[in-house]
């Protein structure tokens, strides 16, 4: 019995050194078509862009009523999942993927000023995207598990089970001798007649004795859970 002179073939080691067995046509080495990574792609692609919507529809905008975000978040999710998933699929190493994730993350917006809650979500949004982009070897249901752990998080925080919420509005008011101490009481219960809300704190701000008028921020329990993106503003160029 003559034993071959060329070892048995190993997938391990063909692997390693670039050979992927390719059994379909192809150019230049690489498969034409790849029904399995397709349907991965198509999958994983599906999967996290409807916890994406999830949690940018139902969550995000349902409290500050941006369509503007919309945009910004869902493109922010295809990107960063379609890079991270290609990128893995040509094994480049994880550090690309986390050097892409750390880029991203600190993004900022010079046009505009972006609040602390709309630089959180997005946030969230590269990170499931990354997460789902990287578990290849994670089971479905892991990854599942994973991003249901997200909603349901986003989910606890964005409700009044934990905390209650208090919501503020800037006041220019003109009666300036209701603002000394002693007459907090009275001041009170001015603002409750006039606005028909109940206050739970005023703080005074910034007082124009020239024109006898003062900045007041008062803080009150919405009646629902109403957006409160315009607690700040003053001028009528901040509010368009």
């Amino acid at each position: 019995m003559i034993q071959s002179d060329f070892p048995e073939y190993d997938p391990s080691i063909a692997e390693q050194y670039g050979d992927n067995m390719i059994s379909g046509p192809s150019f230049m080495g690489i498969p034409l078509f790849d029904s399995d990574a397709l349907i991965q792609l198509f999958l994983r692609f599906g999967f996290n862009m409807l916890i994406c919507w999830i949690i940018i529809r139902y969550f995000y905008y349902r409290k500050s009523g941006r369509r503007d975000f919309i945009f910004t978040f869902t493109l922010f999710s295809v990107t960063i999942f379609l890079l991270i998933f290609l990128l893995n699929s040509v094994k480049l190493q994880i550090g690309m993927g986390l050097g892409l994730f750390a880029i991203f993350g600190i993004i900022r917006y010079r046009t505009e000023q972006v609040s602390i809650r709309e630089m959180t979500y997005l946030f969230v949004i590269i990170g499931i995207s990354v997460i789902n982009g990287l578990a290849m070897t994670m089971s479905y249901t892991a990854m599942l598990a994973t991003n249901l752990l997200f909603i349901g998080t986003i989910a606890l925080l964005e409700s009044t089970i934990l905390v209650k919420q208090i919501s503020s509005k800037i006041v220019l008011y003109e009666k300036i001798d209701l603002i000394k101490p002693e007459k907090s009481a009275e001041l009170k219960g001015d603002l409750e007649k006039r606005t028909g809300l109940t206050i739970l704190k005023i703080e005074v701000g910034h007082i124009d004795f020239l024109r006898d008028v003062a900045f007041l921020k008062i803080s009150y329990r919405p009646e629902g859970n109403e957006p409160n993106s315009i607690d700040s503003v003053t001028k009528l160029s901040q509010f368009i």
